[in-house]
């Protein structure tokens, strides 16, 4: 007899309702079949049913946080059950231990997670009986039986777990070594908090806090720019005045000079440019692509995506979530027309149908058995839902999923892109672009939304004469840079090689996944959110003190790099590939923990941190539900404090005593920025802005607060407009 293990509950109920079975406690028994002949057991982890221990259980002196105790790394490491899930692990121990059972059948996650999982716990249970491996991409029916037919050895995926064993192990010493180091050591410069350290967490929040830190720093340049609008042969167009190729003008006058000139001259054709280009469906998702789409479409949290995709993938309807390819064998693109024709039948997806093209089979760009890992893209399987019968949130995932596997049976989009060069009295040139889109393609089913904002233009050709209606000098302000959604944190994960100036490290990191795997960056940032780290406010990622202050203190040491994670991620690989050793991995593991006790201990001294930043610590423990928020001033009105809350600046106060003091974060068409507001509440005064608008006329002002009022008043830096 055979005893099947699976890394969830649900899971191992689907990989037992193809056969005839009888449900036990905490397994399942298949009668006699014909893959079984003798029958099976089916049994199940509950995800990590193990964890290494704790440092007490290998020196009882451990247990303290104490600097003297640096480093903590066991000579050996060892697992444990984790103790609320213990009554399950003596159910499968059992089972293994059965003398019917023959032989065991790994059945975790087709991954490295997976893989560690079950193996873990046969070397709990001592378990020396033969063993084979499942290894499956969706768990319809077919998928199932054709696994159980054409099992793994148990040697070729051992390499996987090699690489997924030290990875836990590297990750255990340099989390449990760096987090009480720098805990112990901000704690003597007054944060008596716990700082939490790792190895992929720690250089993703040092992106998160150096795009925090360029917004904070940002200081905004004005700009101007002088629009034309032309009448040529009753046709009417606008146009951007251009110098070199530039649009932008950092002179006010310059740009009213060039303003005053053209007005009511007369206008030229200088020249029409056109260039088709032409636009190839996306590629299939992998699990980063997917979860950066639909937190932008539908503002989904990346675990969100998982768990929902996960949910789909046990009931049988998507193929493996957590795959990392784009791509899919000549094998399973040969499955294709027959679930296109099930899901022609769906009345959601009725309309798209017939498809341009039948078959993507021999089209490289979607079929590339070189670029399948370990599973291929997500995709709809055979087993075709019944759409109504999914929560909402499912069918928006799963329709997410099949548009894209519509998308690629559809033609290229075809846009024509025009430039017109419109010159003023023989001299001044303007520009001019649209666009026309002259196939849909493939944009009938995804309907993306255009990132540029070109206007149709009106048929024009060289050499058409016409004047210069009217002329505006438009003023503008350069923006900082845009704070991280959730999606594009994902993405930023995974093209972290991008910030690494070494470009052979890059071309690592772009191989081996960048900052964490696809199975883990989700995870890594609901980690970062639990441990006060980053806020999320509206999709839009917010760096905390905490945040600011750790990665202040660790610095330009390694840990904070992505380098460092391209040269783990490619030894990591090596491992996985047999080339190189465990041993020889956790060896220069340990010396880098050991450089970092000792650069961190003598750089302590050195620390500086700005007031603001004090001020703004918060101690982590404080519920999740309480946002914290950037104090910048003293409220006027009572003992609060002036705080950003996204669409306004308001008092700290409200919820406890009704405080109703605001101010505005927009002010006659002017940004009211964090800076100003400090310097308001502190000075009772702004720095000198330029640019408010009050009926079509615009003047520069300082903003006080009159205090008596409570009231916003400018103190004019020119005559103020009637």
């Amino acid at each position: 007899m055979k005893l099947i293990i699976a890394e969830k509950p649900d899971q191992g109920s689907t990989l037992a309702s193809i056969f005839k079975h009888k449900k036990q406690n905490g397994f399942i028994e298949i009668f006699p079949n014909e893959l079984f002949s003798n029958g099976a057991y089916v049994t199940w982890a509950i995800g990590h049913i193990c964890q290494l221990v704790p440092p007490e259980k290998y020196q009882p002196g451990w247990k303290k946080w104490s600097l003297d105790n640096l480093p903590i790394i066991p000579e050996q490491f060892e697992y444990e059950v984790t103790k609320d899930k213990a009554k399950q692990f003596a159910i499968i121990k059992k089972l293994v231990s059965n003398p019917a059972v023959t032989e065991i059948i790994h059945a975790g996650d087709a991954g490295r997670e997976g893989e560690l999982i079950i193996r873990n716990i046969l070397r709990l249970t001592k378990c020396h009986k033969p063993m084979k491996r499942l290894w499956i991409s969706s768990l319809t029916a077919n998928a199932i039986r054709e696994g159980f037919k054409k099992l793994l050895e148990e040697n070729d995926t051992r390499s996987l777990f090699f690489e997924a064993y030290t990875r836990a192990c590297a990750d255990w010493v340099v989390g449990m070594n760096a987090s009480r180091l720098y805990s112990l050591l901000l704690q003597k410069q007054g944060f008596s908090d716990v700082f939490s350290v790792g190895r992929v967490q720690t250089p993703t929040l040092a992106l998160i806090v150096k795009r925090e830190l360029e917004i904070e720093n940002f200081k905004a340049e004005p700009f101007w720019e002088v629009l034309a609008h032309f009448l040529i042969n009753e046709k009417r167009y606008i146009g951007k005045w251009q110098n070199d190729g530039e649009t932008r003008v950092n002179k006010k006058e310059l740009a009213e000079k060039v303003a005053a000139f053209c007005q009511g001259k007369p206008a030229e054709v200088a020249d029409v440019t056109s260039e088709r280009k032409e636009f190839y469906p996306p590629l299939l998702y992998n699990l980063s692509t997917l979860q950066a789409e639909a937190n932008k479409l539908f503002k989904f949290p990346p675990k969100k995506t998982l768990d929902v995709l996960q949910k789909l993938y046990q009931k049988g309807n998507v193929s493996y979530p957590r795959s990392d390819s784009r791509y899919v064998t000549k094998e399973e693109a040969g499955t294709f027309p027959e679930i296109l024709n099930k899901l022609g039948q769906l009345k959601d997806y009725q309309g798209f149908f017939p498809l341009p093209i039948s078959s993507i089979a021999d089209n490289k760009r979607y079929v590339n058995e070189k670029k399948v890992t370990d599973h291929y893209a997500i995709i709809p399987t055979e087993q075709i839902p019944t759409m109504e019968k999914l929560d909402p949130d499912e069918r928006k995932i799963y329709d997410l999923v099949v548009k894209s596997l519509l998308a690629i049976h559809y033609k290229k989009a075809i846009f024509e892109y025009t430039t017109v060069t419109t010159r003023v009295d023989g001299r001044a040139e303007f520009i001019s672009k649209g666009k026309v889109q002259i196939e849909e393609g493939w944009r009938k089913v995804l309907k993306p939304k255009d990132h540029d904002d070109d206007p149709a233009l009106p048929q024009l050709a060289k050499g058409e004469q016409g004047i210069t209606e009217k002329v505006e000098v438009k003023e503008s302000q350069t923006q900082p840079p845009k704070r991280y959604t959730e999606g594009q944190l994902i993405t930023l994960m995974k093209t972290a090689g991008k910030h690494i100036e070494d470009k052979e490290l890059e071309k690592i990191l772009a191989k081996t996944e960048g900052l964490g795997t696809e199975a883990t960056r989700a995870g890594i940032i609901t980690m970062l959110k639990d441990r006060h780290y980053i806020e999320v406010n509206k999709n839009l990622v917010y760096a905390t003190a905490k945040a600011k202050i750790l990665i202040g203190a660790i610095g330009q040491e390694v840990l904070a790099s992505p380098e460092m994670t391209a040269k783990w991620e490619q030894k990591l690989k090596e491992i996985s590939d047999g080339s190189a050793s465990p041993k020889q991995f956790m060896e220069q593991t340990k010396k880098m923990v050991l450089h970092l006790i000792t650069s961190g201990t003598g750089q302590a001294n050195n620390w500086a941190f700005s007031d603001d930043v004090r001020e703004n610590f918060t101690l982590g423990k404080k519920s999740t539900k309480t946002r914290t928020f950037t104090k910048l001033g003293p409220c006027k009105k009572c003992d609060g404090a002036v705080v950003d809350k996204g669409s306004f600046y308001g008092c700290s106060n409200y919820k406890n005593n009704k405080c109703d003091f605001t101010i505005s974060k927009k002010i006659l068409g002017k940004n009211i920025t964090q800076k100003n507001i400090k310097l308001l509440l502190k000075e009772g005064t702004s720095e000198l802005i330029e640019g408010f608008t009050n009926k079509d006329k615009t003047f520069n002002a300082k903003l006080y607060l009159d205090e008596k009022e409570q009231k916003i008043k400018f103190i004019f830096a020119e005559p103020a407009p009637k």
